[in-house]
């Protein structure tokens, strides 16, 4: 795996690099205004392997005075968090939140020379769930273009944010569900079913890919899921290609891709100290144990690494580079174990030895348990470009059914859910969220007793 501090060859973006920014990295100033108009000062805007190596990352202050609020968060609120533009109205801002240009004014004044932002507003968003919670429909693929994509392109493309590099994570959690939910699998909705029939996500994509990708100072990356979801080698495999459909859909290349993030928003453990995907116990391999189903992976650096393989032998660029959400995957606390478990039984051994502690890794609303994982952290290991906070801590995923809050609701948020099957397992989400997106003091303050490294 290349050091991330190699330089990306794409020969496609080539007319975009320009020279260094070193000088100009705060054009427009601090509160300057981001109404200025003309061409993008390419000067301004140095196109970089890594753009975390060296960065000053922005922090949301919306987040952090939510952090500072619950007891013992102030540790972390200083920590730079990603910003979600999750439907049309967010760009402008709404429901008394900053709008992108906020955003950005914000990290200019806070001399920040990179912010993060999840786009997440797809057509049908969501098909794996009962009702898709999305703004926009199966048919409004040109709404989506027209009324969301540029939009933020337009901003993004304002010459006052040229000396920011902007780390756009591209509609998470949606690629993978065209394999993970279509027919012939078990788990197939005729949401996802339709998303894949019409192409609405791979065109959506790809859309957005050609227009942001064409920027020199944004950098586009695509979700990966997390290896409880595509672990295994024919969801890895399918969702690979499907990548690179998206990638070269609309008007999209490879080259627009600056690379891969996995765990956005999900709780698996970077490394299991205590067990190793190979580990025979007692004559038993533990990938035929419960908890490991028969995964290639535990844990998500061997997955990025392999899918980093995996996605270069398709065709994107030898050098892309791979982010990991550490938001939420500490697991710490008294239930972490301290050692390996007891080797009579496989089973027992990876049940007391490993410390994600969901009762299955595919469970994802607000786990109970967890904890902030490690903090934001630039190249911590070759081919990483990042650990990030992508989906930022307190921030629900969700509202069960158990709760008195109104729709949308998700079964998976409700603890009392046990869904269909024989012995369906319990979903392990706290009670009494609120709604996606809202502040949950309540799980923030078991993420901050929870985190791992522990906080000082």
């Amino acid at each position: 795996m290349p050091p991330p501090s190699h330089t990306r060859r794409r020969a496609a973006l080539a007319a975009l690099v320009a020279v260094s920014a070193a000088a100009t990295m705060l054009i427009g100033g601090a509160g300057g205004s981001a109404a200025a108009t003309g061409p993008i000062d390419r000067a301004a805007a140095q196109r970089v392997d890594n753009p975390y190596a060296g960065a000053r990352v922005y922090v949301n202050p919306e987040w952090s005075a939510n952090a500072a609020s619950v007891p013992g968060g102030d540790a972390v609120a200083d920590q730079p968090t990603a910003v979600w533009l999750d439907r049309i109205a967010a760009i402008g801002g709404a429901d008394g939140r900053m709008g992108l240009r906020e955003h950005l004014d914000a990290s200019l004044a806070q001399g920040a020379d990179l912010v993060q932002l999840v786009l997440h507003d797809l057509p049908n968003r969501n098909c794996d769930r009962l009702a898709p919670h999305g703004e926009l429909g199966p048919n409004d693929l040109p709404r989506y273009r027209e009324s969301f994509i540029e939009p933020i392109a337009g901003i993004l493309a304002d010459p006052a944010y040229a000396g920011l590099r902007i780390v756009t994570v591209v509609e998470p959690h949606s690629l993978a569900r065209l394999v993970t939910h279509t027919p012939p699998r078990y788990a197939s909705t005729p949401a996802c079913a339709a998303a894949l029939e019409s192409g609405v996500y791979v065109d959506g994509i790809g859309y957005a890919l050609a227009r942001l990708g064409a920027l020199p100072n944004v950098y586009p990356y695509l979700d990966l899921s997390h290896h409880g979801w595509l672990g295994w080698d024919d969801e890895f495999h399918a969702t690979a290609r499907v990548l690179l459909e998206a990638a070269t859909a609309a008007g999209s290349t490879t080259a627009a891709v600056h690379g891969f993030i996995s765990n956005v928003g999900d709780y698996s453990v970077l490394d299991e100290p205590y067990l190793d995907a190979d580990d025979v116990v007692a004559g038993t391999p533990i990938h035929q144990t419960s908890w490991v189903d028969w995964n290639p992976f535990i844990d998500e650096l061997p997955y990025v690494e392999a899918y980093r393989e995996e996605l270069v032998g398709l065709g994107f660029d030898e050098h892309i580079g791979m982010l990991i959400d550490t938001s939420r995957n500490g697991w710490g606390g008294p239930g972490r174990p301290t050692g390996p478990g007891p080797t009579t039984r496989a089973e027992d051994y990876v049940e007391e030895g490993r410390t994600d502690r969901r009762i299955v890794a595919s469970n994802w609303c607000n786990q109970a348990g967890s904890g902030l994982g490690e903090r934001p952290t630039a190249a911590p290991v070759p081919g990483v470009d990042a650990y990030v906070w992508a989906k930022p801590p307190g921030e629900s995923d969700g509202t069960g059914l158990e709760s008195p809050i109104g729709p949308p609701r998700e079964p998976m948020c409700d603890p009392t859910y046990l869904g269909a099957g024989a012995n369906p397992p319990p979903t392990g989400a706290l009670p009494d969220a609120p709604p996606a997106g809202a502040w949950y003091p309540q799980h923030f303050a078991e993420l901050v007793r929870n985190a791992w490294p522990p906080l000082d």
